[in-house]
């Protein structure tokens, strides 16, 4: 047996070999010590001969599906070999075969999150291209695209981080090209394998996928001028096929689709706007998804999470969600009635999955009864709609009455998991199966007759007669009474306080009892399979009716949503414009106390109201501001309505952000280097029809070259030769401000405070103007910094602002409107030290002493004391040991006060000179 086990083994390199044994999967060696270890089972050994032994642990083959899904869930792919002849027919050792090869991406029952699909993708590289294929088992869905264009590498992450697959497959040789590409990076940990080469050959891909679907063209799948995406296609198929180790009947069409016909959403922004789950802790509670998500039916639940992650740009399409949604939302008491009749429903989609494979039992049998069985209802409800979107989707449904009426006369209501060993059909069904239990319920109603005969017979008064799988049917005689036993009785087995006997009657009904029920067993399985194979030929309808179903469940979801939470529909316009009146963040919203959210209003257009400039205090709101304003435009895209009293807005075709970023260390990149390669991406990919949401651009470097960044940022997007896109840019550089009426299109808002001493209260309101303070130490003291260092700070903050606020305002003023004058005039004007001296005296307070004078009043004396005073002040600084710029600022005192003796002597002069005159 190990022999066998050995050469499945090899070949089956990789994999964790479940190998039947009975009523186990055994694992042996390097497998048992994995299996031990990640499912914590016993480890165990078996004799290998030679005094050798071999490591050993298993599971039960009726609960192996869990265990299963937790090796593949750590990344471990598992070969499942199966005994393929029944074993009392063997002769010799049982023949086995490895039935199927499971990992992530094809483990179906794995779909723990019966709201996600778990997709398997594969990739294939081609010049410049990419071809991109992804499918879900489970549910039968297959689609393919094929990217093209400069920016093709970044689009092929951006939809595997979309998808999110639970595996990749590549070609051997282009992996390593892959890995190196950075493609990955964004989903680390993820499941990769390789494949063999030749499924990658475009004529062997094209032919699996005209197999898949006994079609001789793909014209119709539109995909045929896609060379790499048939590839990738054709070549994902061929590795399901491979693991399954048959074909994937569920799979019944190919679904081509453009990443250009849907909102651009790189990955960056996917996070920062929290569409799926949150930023910091990657929770559901908190996400977008987690405020819309009022679906009913899991089939629903996975599709409003694509429709989230994938906004439409095509505003017929987007029209119809919205007059979908407005139909069912003005129907508060249909749309209940409709909900209703969805809660409940099975997933469908993946009930006709299983069917479809052969792995469905008699329960999913019965889970499809009972969806089938709402349809009816559902249609009725929906027909009094007056809504086009939704009858055309109520006419897609088929309630396959004829399905519904064959599970309800064949299947028991209440049916075992196991498919093998009876119990399914009910009576009436079969009239062979009837006549088989009539002759077993006969036999056992003999057992009965015979059984009391036998205590009268014997004497024995405790006799009884049972059963085991070992020894079949047997009388048991407690020992006290083994001296009653009769002559006729033969010994079978004995236990401690018993024995237990046969005789020829008992064994002739036995074989009469185990073979009717052992023939109405195979009869029952053979009659459900039968059943279940003509259910299969209605997978196309079942599927079309998932979709549907689906479709109906997140329209009424939106619905739903729109109704609790006060959302308006919005007005979709042409001219380029957004505007909405009291909106809100979604989530923010959801999570603050009820009436405790601070709407604010929002335009912005292609001409004299192109970027927004937002500023205000941290903490205010400005982030929630800006992205409740990309999240406004993504919901109304989606065909949801919107949190706001009035919204109208174009069709966005990207929305980009960039609102916050931390050190990235597995690619060794600083804060700083993430957020500038998120705001090259932007500035190299937006146009004027997108959105962009920019969040303290500069702030991860030093104040100047931050500023530097952001005003040339704003001045490139302002100008319509470059992009001229809609933008919010909020910034703690109130400098910026000074733009407004400089250059074209760009708006100054701010968030309000209300200051009350040393107290804040943030207003949360956008109102026009510019701030002049980030309230930092303010801010500060909530946090509860201690006393003395805000104290300090302050002083610090005084000092600061009056060297350095009115400097770089005045650049910004004086510098003309371009970041070539700006430079030109930094250069001319540029002093010695550009940065902050935060160590040495400054001359400053010189200065200042010297601009308050009032020479006209000033007497040769009084400007003679003045002079030694300032002389002995900074001569006595001079002579303290500092660094070299401590040194280089005394030596600027030097020059200030130098220049400030020259002046005073020349006023001593002047004063002495009208003396003598007067």
């Amino acid at each position: 047996m190990l022999e066998q086990y050995l050469s499945i083994k090899k070949d089956n390199p990789g994999a964790i070999l479940f190998f039947r044994l009975g009523d186990f999967y055994e694992m042996f060696n390097d497998d048992a010590l994995i299996g031990s270890k990640e499912l914590e089972l016993t480890l165990t050994s078996r004799d290998a001969g030679k005094d050798n032994r071999v490591p050993m642990c298993g599971v039960p083959y009726h609960a192996a599906s869990s265990y299963i899904g937790r090796l593949v869930e750590k990344g471990y792919k598992v070969a499942i070999c199966e005994q393929v002849e029944d074993p009392r027919e063997a002769k010799g050792l049982v023949k086995r075969e490895v039935v199927r090869v499971v990992t992530p991406g094809t483990f179906a029952e794995g779909s723990a999150f019966e709201g996600q699909n778990g997709y398997i993708a594969c990739i294939y590289v081609g010049k410049e291209a990419y071809g991109f294929a992804f499918a879900d088992i489970s549910t039968g869905e297959f689609f393919t695209t094929q990217i093209e264009g400069a920016n093709c590498a970044g689009i092929l992450a951006d939809e595997l981080y979309r998808i999110t697959p639970l595996e990749i497959i590549t070609a051997p040789r282009q992996t390593a090209w892959l890995k190196e590409s950075g493609i990955f990076d964004r989903l680390p940990g993820i499941y990769r394998d390789e494949t063999a080469e030749r499924f990658f050959q475009y004529d062997n891909a094209r032919n699996e996928l005209l197999k898949q679907f006994g079609v001789v063209s793909l014209e119709g799948f539109g995909c045929s001028e896609w060379p790499l995406a048939i590839t990738a296609s054709g070549a994902l198929l061929s590795y399901l096929r491979e693991t399954q180790k048959h074909a994937i009947p569920q799979i019944l069409k190919l679904s081509s689709y453009q990443t250009s016909k849907y909102m651009y959403l790189d990955s960056s922004t996917r996070r920062n706007l929290e569409l799926t789950r949150t930023l910091r802790e990657g929770d559901y509670q908190g996400s977008l998804l987690w405020v819309l998500d009022a679906t009913v039916t899991p089939m629903g639940r996975r599709l409003i999470r694509k429709w989230v992650e994938q906004p439409l740009i095509n505003q017929a399409e987007i029209c119809k969600r919205h007059a979908a949604v407005e139909a069912l939302a003005t129907d508060n008491q249909a749309r209940g009635d409709l909900r209703m009749a969805l809660d409940g429903v099975y997933d469908l989609e993946r009930l006709a999955g299983r069917i479809a494979a052969a792995s469905a039992n008699a329960r999913d049998l019965n889970a499809l009864q009972l969806t089938l069985s709402r349809l009816p209802s559902v249609i009725s409800i929906l027909g009094g709609f007056n809504s086009a979107t939704l009858s055309a989707i109520c006419q897609r449904i088929n309630p396959l009455v004829e399905v519904v009426s064959a599970i309800t006369q064949a299947i028991v209501e209440d049916p075992p998991v196991a498919i093998k060993e009876g119990g399914l059909i009910k009576p009436g069904f079969s009239k062979a199966l009837d006549e088989l239990r009539t002759v077993a319920v006969g036999a056992k109603e003999w057992l009965g007759t015979f059984e009391a005969a036998e205590k009268e017979r014997t004497g024995i008064k405790s006799l009884k007669v049972g059963f085991n799988q070992v020894f079949g049917y047997y009388i048991e005689v407690t020992n006290p009474n083994l001296h009653l036993v009769p002559a006729d009785y033969t010994r079978k087995q004995t236990l401690a306080n018993c024995e237990r006997f046969v005789t020829s009657d008992l064994k002739k009904y036995e074989d009469i009892i185990l073979g009717s029920d052992e023939k109405g067993a195979l009869l029952e399985y053979e009659l459900f399979v039968k059943l279940r194979e003509t259910i299969s030929g209605f997978t196309s309808i079942m599927q079309e009716n998932a979709q549907a179903l689906a479709e109906m469940d997140v329209l009424s979801a939106f619905a739903e949503t729109a109704v609790r939470n006060n959302y308006v529909r919005p007005e979709l316009v042409t001219g380029g414009e957004l505007f909405y009146k009291d909106g809100r963040h979604p989530v923010v919203e959801k999570m603050s106390d009820a009436g405790s959210f601070v709407a604010n209003d929002l335009y912005l257009d292609l001409k004299d109201n192109r970027i927004m400039i937002v500023t205000g205090p941290n903490m205010a709101g400005k982030s929630t501001f800006l992205r409740q304003t990309a999240l406004i435009v993504l919901l109304s895209q989606i065909g949801s309505f919107v949190p706001a009293s009035y919204a109208r807005l174009a069709i966005v075709d990207r929305i980009f952000t960039r609102v916050g970023a931390s050190d990235d260390l597995a690619t060794g990149q600083s804060t700083f280097m993430v957020e500038m390669n998120e705001l090259a991406n932007i500035l190299n990919h937006a146009g004027k029809n997108s959105l962009l949401i920019l969040d303290e651009i500069g702030r991860g470097t030093s104040t100047y070259d931050g500023l530097s960044i952001a005003w040339a940022v704003i001045e490139y997007l302002q100008d319509p030769e470059n992009i001229g896109a809609k933008t919010l840019f909020a910034t703690h550089y109130h400098e910026l401000t000074e733009l407004e009426g400089r250059l074209p299109g760009i708006k100054n808002v701010q968030v309000s405070v209300s200051k009350h001493g040393e107290d804040i209260v943030f207003l949360r309101k956008i109102v026009p103007g510019g701030a002049d303070r980030s309230y930092g130490i303010e801010v500060a003291r909530l946090a509860g910094l201690p006393a003395a260092v805000l104290e300090r700070a302050r002083e610090i903050l005084v000092d600061l602002e009056r060297t350095a606020a009115d400097e770089l305002s005045m650049v910004v003023r004086n510098t003309g409107t371009s970041v070539a004058s700006a430079v030109a005039a930094a250069s001319e004007n540029a002093k010695p030290v550009q940065q902050l001296a935060l160590f040495q005296p400054t001359p400053e307070p010189l200065a200042a002493e010297l601009a308050r004078l009032d020479l006209s009043r000033l007497t040769p004396l009084e400007a003679l004391t003045l002079l030694h005073e300032w002389q002995h002040r900074y001569s006595k600084l001079n002579s303290e040991p500092n660094s070299k710029s401590n040194s280089e600022a005394t030596a600027s005192n030097k020059v200030a006060a130098a220049a400030t003796s020259q002046k005073i002597a020349e006023v001593a002069a002047t004063s002495e000179g009208e003396e003598r005159n007067g």
